[in-house]
């Protein structure tokens, strides 16, 4: 009984974080609104400076959960430099956690606030944060026939015009890779066998779209383009390659490391015609297969659960991320602490779920 117990609680480690994370959403928008009307007779860089000062301070507190929470070694490789950039970030998709690398790496670089997404079109109805990733930046896609290349260029030019610093994450791939849905896979590789690409057993086929407007759009503002691979261990069974741990598992401590590989690749060694750059980022994409066949794959021992080159064991500072989780649980604890605080806090969640969808409703 006793032992039952302990199990119990040990696999709940997720809530906390969970708990905290969630429950810290009504101040973060609410601060974001003050500051979003205090702003609206300022230059828009004073705005977007803030804002992106802010961003910072609630992915700092999202970051203490899952590097210091969870006490994962995130092993890094290749050539991430110190410095920020005006970059886009291309990474391979097999998880809810993937997003939470780009936040790993830019923190890095001094450069969590400037870290913006293109994001599947569904995630626009996520209660506040689908209004709120929007006016950070972000960019919500359709896939296929109903993907809008006029509004992406149009939103990606005004930033541009802003001199607004971008961070700009894509996955290729457009959904996640899980070796475990087999016509997936299958589906992806008979779409580049027919248009006579290299098959890929590691990641599925990459689609150029999304990628080619960023580009296209931000090819004079660009520093370079981060082509990053990750592999999240722990799940796989004797070199079996398995499904990639979810947020919730992650919180649970089943990942104990990640292995992150960098390239850095100069943007005038990236193709501008978009049938070329389809197959430069397929290229990209079949050496981050050959990566993986070798991480999970390789005959040698000495080369498996690893990625060529040296690695680095990048510990990120309590002092970088526990202050903002002090800050945001201390704000809303202060909050819930008087029925007007109460009030403010039940209405900001319902009210504010409300007004954003009627918000990403219209922008539709």
């Amino acid at each position: 009984m006793l032992l039952s117990l302990v199990l119990h609680t040990y696999s709940m480690r997720y809530l906390l974080p969970s708990v905290v994370l969630l429950g810290t959403a009504p101040t973060y928008v609410l601060a974001w609104g003050v500051w979003r009307l205090l702003s609206a007779f300022l230059p828009a860089r004073f705005y977007q400076a803030l804002d992106d000062r802010l961003y910072c301070v609630y992915q700092s507190m999202v970051l203490f959960f899952f590097e210091n929470y969870t006490g994962v070694q995130i092993l890094l490789y290749g050539d991430l430099p110190k410095n920020k950039e005006n970059i886009i970030y291309l990474a391979n998709h097999q998880s809810t956690v993937d997003w939470i690398v780009a936040d790993i790496l830019a923190i890095r670089q001094n450069a969590l606030g400037h870290v913006r997404y293109v994001l599947k079109e569904g995630l626009k109805w996520l209660p506040l944060y689908g209004f709120y990733f929007a006016q950070h930046g972000g960019i919500y896609v359709k896939r296929s026939a109903k993907f809008n290349e006029k509004e992406m260029r149009n939103k990606l030019q005004s930033y541009v015009n802003a001199g607004t610093p971008m961070y700009l994450v894509i996955f290729p791939e457009g959904t996640r890779y899980n070796p475990e849905q087999t016509k997936v896979l299958s589906a992806s590789q008979a779409f580049a066998a027919q248009r006579g690409l290299a098959v890929l057993k590691h990641v599925l086929t990459p689609r150029i779209k999304a990628t080619h407007v960023a580009f296209d759009c931000m090819k004079n503002y660009l520093d370079a383009i981060y082509d990053v691979t990750v592999v999240y261990e722990g799940k796989d069974n004797g070199g079996q390659r398995r499904e990639s741990p979810t947020m919730t598992e992650f919180l649970c401590k089943e990942c104990p490391k990640i292995h992150i590989h960098i390239d850095r690749i100069d943007k005038k060694d990236v193709p501008e015609e978009q049938e070329h750059m389809r197959r430069w980022l397929h290229g990209r994409f079949a050496v981050k297969d050959e990566m993986l066949i070798e991480f999970y794959e390789s005959p040698d021992p000495e080369r498996r659960k690893r990625f060529p080159g040296k690695s680095v064991n990048s510990k990120l500072s309590i002092k970088k991320t526990l202050p903002s989780m002090l800050i945001l649980s201390g704000l809303t604890a202060g909050m819930l602490m008087t029925d007007a605080g109460r009030k403010l806090y039940v209405n900001t969640w319902i009210y504010g779920t409300l007004l954003g969808c009627l918000w990403v409703t219209i922008k539709a």
